[in-house]
């Protein structure tokens, strides 16, 4: 069966083709516009639509570098339905390297937005009307805040959807966190119309961390096989399986001070165990950070320098620790990431 061409706004992109569209989004107080980069791949075949989008905060870039990469690979041309990729949707924050709008709203926290509102709630409301409601499923790119680091992770609320949980399985990462939503984020907007979506979660805002980025490249395309954008590759191992978190909690700063790090991104770690020492610059004054369950640390606080109550390390919790231990060895096997994530320090 043929396929239909793809209308984005005033422009038609014949199946077989690619377009890069630039989507004007707004103006800086200059009257200087600023657009969206866009492009779009449309299958020959029927298929799904899926949206892939990076950088909604503008800070987190291994998104971007994810989507580039992507974009770059031969098996595109064999594409069924339609790939709608975006490397930068808050394009003033990645102007100004900043997770936020110029009026300091969080883009993620917009949705649905309003053709009538704020400068998130207008911009939240374009993506809606323009890609977001046009998918019949979305990956969301996106990596820890500012001087935090994120575990490669598979973000989703799974049980409401099984194929959420079919995508989130064949993404290959070594975590997937079973998260609520929050409120006016893209998920919890797409998710209310039924539209499977995943949350990718990898490395610190402001860098480019190889080892979060291969791992989204690859875990992106065994979504795509599964839903049947691209053909099936042949005897290719599958990743080792996922275990799913039970809940997560974050282990926070006792007292204003230093920190020192007694464990690594992706240690396990058992509940009362000390994660860290907050200590004055002299070292008299000190306290234990301890972790309040058993589980694997899968984000965690990067700046040495911490307030009393700030979050240091992420812990995930886990009914069956050692099966999360074993998908973390093999993960690091085949990716070069900093430092073991099964090891202690």
């Amino acid at each position: 069966m043929a396929q239909d061409p793809f209308w984005l706004g005033d422009e038609r992109i014949e199946p077989g083709t690619r377009r890069q569209l630039e989507v004007p989004v707004a103006k800086l107080y200059t009257h200087t516009p600023l657009h969206i980069p866009v492009e779009v791949v449309h299958g020959r075949q029927p298929g799904p639509v899926l949206l892939i989008c990076g950088a909604i905060h503008g800070d987190e870039l291994n998104g971007v570098e994810i989507v580039r990469r992507l974009l770059k690979l031969p098996v595109l041309s064999r594409l069924r339905g339609t790939l709608i990729a975006v490397p930068v949707v808050n394009i003033f924050g990645f102007v100004q390297q900043s997770r936020y709008l110029p009026d300091r709203r969080d883009l993620n926290r917009c949705f649905p937005g309003s053709e009538g509102g704020s400068l998130g709630s207008r911009i939240a409301a374009l993506l809606r009307e323009e890609m977001v409601d046009r998918a019949t499923h979305i990956i969301d790119l996106h990596t820890g805040a500012i001087h935090r680091t994120n575990l490669p992770q598979i973000r989703s609320q799974l049980r409401k959807n099984p194929e959420t949980q079919a995508m989130a399985e064949a993404f290959g990462v070594p975590v997937i966190l079973n998260a609520e939503l929050r409120e006016g984020s893209l998920r919890e907007y797409a998710q209310s119309r039924g539209v499977p979506v995943l949350t990718y979660e990898a490395g610190e805002a402001l860098r480019f961390d190889e080892w979060a980025i291969a791992p989204g490249v690859r875990g992106i395309r065994r979504v795509m096989r599964l839903i049947g954008m691209l053909p099936a590759e042949g005897r290719r191992r599958s990743p080792p399986a996922a275990e799913v978190a039970n809940g997560s909690s974050w282990a926070r700063a006792p007292i204003d001070g230093i920190l020192r790090p007694r464990v690594r991104l992706g240690a396990r770690v058992a509940k009362n165990e000390i994660l860290g020492v907050v200590a004055d610059p002299f070292g008299n004054d000190e306290a234990p950070v301890v972790a309040n369950a058993d589980g694997i640390v899968i984000g965690m606080s990067n700046l040495p320098l911490v307030n009393e109550g700030e979050a240091l390390f992420h812990v995930a919790r886990y009914q069956e620790i050692d099966d999360v231990e074993s998908a973390l060895e093999s993960f690091q096997s085949r990716y070069e990431t900093p430092g073991n994530f099964a090891d202690r320090t």
